[in-house]
């Protein structure tokens, strides 16, 4: 914009100020009562300039102020008020507008949409209150009548316009900027509204039979809630500013319900009754607009997460605090191939696998009844009948106060991952075997073979030794030398062959292997072990009892390496389905947290071995606490197999 369009802007803006605040003074003027003093129940002057400044930009308030306050002046003075009392009146204008457009800039910092009670909060405190408040004592000085009673009809005058005017031309701007686009049925309805309220205005205002009875007044109720809570604070104050013009009409030419004969009550009475009309019906019509606003935001925020969560990778879902689902994406529906309808509450539950529905169900509610994340893996069936691997991440929902609201998760299809975990655990399950059949291999040609060899071998240095009597002094102690080394050489061989494949296990079961082992490990190292076994059955399937004892196995040797003490506990008990094993030492310990996924080759081996019978780790330790291993596995034996007898211990040292 040319700095001359600039110029012919503000002054048209300002000349636009100046007779718009002189026709404001004028209805003013024709809404006066004049007794033995001027009454003015209703002052719309400061409210229409007021509004006329917040709804412009701050850089040519300068400018608009003395434009409106001309206008005041102007009326005064065609009015026939002497110049000093002009003065005194200009002074309050200006220090009333001051306060109220400042302040409510200020404390609105420039967004004027009464949509919340604390906006509106602070308007009235500013506008309808503190502006009209400095103004009217400073605007009462110039009456030469009872200043109390200037100040005090004065005072509420100007908070009846502060409080229905300038709201109304607030709001219509507001409207009009925003362009929102109305539909006919409102601007019919809006149409109703008006007559209603003219033809009731009319009827209450407008005739001459003074009413006693103050019940009529009540017919207004119902239309102005309706435009409270229809049309919101905009048209709420407009209707509230129609029924305070035509009373104050009524009023003035002695038609309507107000026409005591003392015409100080008479104002009086008409100013508390709009002003107790006015100010209930405004905040019911802001409190609409706040609700209305927060469903839109809640709304609006609703329809971005449905976007979002529609449009995500991955397959999401709610439930409530029933822990009933109410929410799935689109990604979740495509991919069973179901529709919304079908999925709500449990129904989704039809989908997953036979074999894991329980575990998922129990798992989900264990979780929902503690507030806990959790993390399932189980198996959905997808559109096209396949079961497919997912894992599912859920979380608690929780609103700002606290409350709990349901949960919400997201799933992720794993079955690739899934077929190359089940890939990579066949082939440790194959290597697993393939080493203890070497072990057994290596341990049967030791014990049978070169172990058979090692016996005829010192067998015949024996008798070498009683047979040879020509044989020096030095030739017999290098001859003893040699036997023991033989013999030396043979248990080492024994007992390799013993560590590689424990003959014992097969032949006499896993208890007498695990107590020999214990035995031997105890006098190896020094190392004082208590085994404990309960109910175990005589005959375990051989890939358990072998899983069993290399765990045991590798446990106590990490006993040995690591935890740096002299005792340990090996507890083996069996259960009508499972069997356990437990291996405990009171050491130095670990955080098993701290080496998960970077454990040793011995806590990677046992797990494996586990796996492939069916069984699970567990480990627990804490730095200085000692660490406990425990091994559970499926177990289906009669009662007949097992031995039942007392618990038993053995002690080693």
């Amino acid at each position: 914009m040319t700095p001359d369009l600039k110029f012919r802007h503000i002054a048209l803006l300002a000349s636009l100020t100046l007779v718009l605040c002189y026709l404001a003074a004028n209805l003013g003027g024709v809404l006066i009562l004049r007794a033995p003093q001027t009454l003015w129940p209703l002052w719309p002057g400061c409210a229409v300039l007021v509004a006329i400044l917040l709804v412009s930009p701050q850089k040519v308030w300068p400018v608009l102020v003395p434009s409106g306050l001309s206008g005041f002046a102007l009326y005064d003075f065609l009015a026939g008020v002497p110049a000093s009392s002009i003065a005194v009146l200009l002074l309050a204008d200006v220090v009333e507008v001051l306060i109220a457009a400042w302040g409510v800039h200020y404390l609105l910092r420039g967004v004027l949409r009464f949509d919340s009670l604390k906006a509106f909060s602070r308007y009235a405190l500013v506008a309808v209150i503190l502006g009209p408040l400095v103004g009217t004592l400073i605007g009462a000085q110039a009456s030469d009548s009872d200043r109390w009673t200037t100040f005090r009809m004065n005072f509420l005058s100007d908070n009846l316009a502060f409080l229905t005017i300038a709201p109304a031309i607030l709001g219509w701007v507001e409207r009009f900027r925003s362009s929102s686009r109305i539909s006919r049925a409102h601007y019919l309805e809006a149409a109703a509204l008006l007559t209603a309220l003219f033809s009731l205005g009319y009827a209450l205002f407008f005739t001459r039979t003074p009413y006693t009875s103050p019940a009529l007044l009540y017919s207004l109720v119902p239309i102005l809630l309706w435009s409270a809570l229809r049309f919101g604070y905009a048209w709420a104050a407009a209707c509230c500013s129609i029924v305070a013009l035509l009373s104050v009409w009524g009023a003035v030419h002695g038609r309507g319900p107000f026409l005591e004969s003392d015409p100080i009550h008479r104002v009086l009475s008409l100013q508390l009754f709009l002003l107790f009309t006015t100010t209930p019906f405004m905040v019911l019509a802001v409190l609409v607009e706040e609700r209305k606003r927060h469903e839109s935001v809640l709304s609006e925020s609703e329809e971005r997460f449905r976007h979002m969560a529609d449009h995500a990778p991955t397959l999401i879902w709610m439930s409530g605090t029933d822990k009933l689902c109410t929410f799935f994406n689109r990604g979740w529906l495509n991919f069973t191939g179901r529709s919304m309808a079908q999925e709500l509450g449990d129904g989704w539950a039809s989908g997953v696998h036979p074999n894991d529905r329980e575990r998922c169900l129990l798992a989900y509610a264990a979780a929902f009844d503690s507030r806990q994340d959790f993390q399932l893996e189980y198996r959905l069936r997808r559109f096209d009948g396949e079961y497919r691997w997912i894992v599912d991440f859920g979380a608690p929902r929780f609103r700002p106060n606290g409350t709990f609201c349901g949960y919400i998760g997201s799933c992720v299809d794993i079955t690739e991952r899934k077929l190359s975990e089940l890939s990579l655990h066949e082939l440790t399950g194959r290597l697993i075997r393939a080493q203890e059949e070497e072990r057994s291999r290596i341990a049967r040609d030791l014990h049978d073979d070169i172990n058979q060899r090692m016996a005829f071998l010192q067998i015949g240095l024996d008798q070498f030794k009683r047979t040879s009597l020509n044989v020096t002094s030095s030739g017999q102690k290098q001859l003893d030398k040699l036997v023991e080394v033989a013999s030396e050489i043979s248990s080492d061989l024994h007992s390799m062959s013993h560590q590689l494949h424990p003959g014992k296990l097969d032949l006499q079961g896993l208890v007498p292997a695990l107590a020999s082992f214990c035995k031997e490990l105890s006098h190896q190292y020094s190392l004082q072990v208590v085994f404990l076994y309960h109910d175990v059955p005589v005959h375990l399937p051989k890939d358990v009892a072998l899983c069993l004892f290399r765990t045991s196995q590798e446990a106590l040797r990490n006993v040995v390496k690591h935890a740096g003490t002299s005792h340990a506990t090996v507890e083996l008990t069996a259960h009508p389905d499972a069997i356990e094993l437990c291996v405990s030492d009171s050491g130095s310990g670990f955080n098993p947290a701290a080496v998960q996924g970077k454990g040793g080759l011995g806590l990677v081996s046992m797990s494996e071995r586990l796996h492939l019978v069916g069984g699970f780790l567990a480990i627990e330790s804490d730095p200085s606490r000692g660490t406990t291993i425990r091994a559970r596995i499926p177990l289906s034996t009669s009662d007949d197999q097992r031995v039942d007898q007392p618990r038993h211990h053995v002690t080693t040292a």
